[in-house]
């Protein structure tokens, strides 16, 4: 994939869609790509999380368990972020992800993210206020089916 693709892939991503063409450059610039063929594991579930994953084309399911406990959560195609949590911190993958066809994924580790954020300090805080914004409406949901689990 071109440079050019690659920043046209990330600009679908709605974490970046705030990002000019010279930061989705850089971004596009510093990242690693990865090839997978269909069966195969972006990433197992409990294991150290330290890149987020953009699919740039192909189809990815986010599993639980192993075996016949094996369930899957979601399916996610070209311009889904996986990992979103990993970039802003250390953490532990809380699903695998398997490739369901062969796919083409953008690896953007934590360090690119974290050099993003300093050298684009606008970004930062319209990232924070994203997340506060998710945050709050994520505890008004919790606050709203309180009542389901009391009583």
């Amino acid at each position: 994939m071109s440079l050019e693709s690659d920043i046209a892939i990330l600009r679908t991503v709605p974490l970046f869609d705030d990002l000019e063409t010279d930061q989705l450059r850089l971004l596009a610039f510093g990242a690693e790509h990865r090839r997978l063929r269909a069966g195969e594991f972006v990433f197992r579930e409990n294991a150290r999380a330290d890149a987020g994953f953009v699919i740039a084309s192909g189809q990815v399911a986010l599993v639980r368990g192993r075996g016949e406990a094996e369930t899957v959560v979601g399916s996610y195609g070209p311009g889904a972020l996986l990992g979103e949590l990993a970039l802003i911190t250390e953490t532990k993958r809380p699903a695998s992800a398997k490739t369901e066809t062969d796919c083409d994924l953008i690896r953007i580790t934590r360090p690119l993210f974290r050099r993003m954020l300093e050298e684009y300090p606008e970004f930062a805080a319209r990232l924070h206020t994203r997340l506060r914004d998710q945050l709050e409406t994520l505890m008004a949901e919790i606050i709203a089916m309180e009542g389901r689990f009391t009583g």
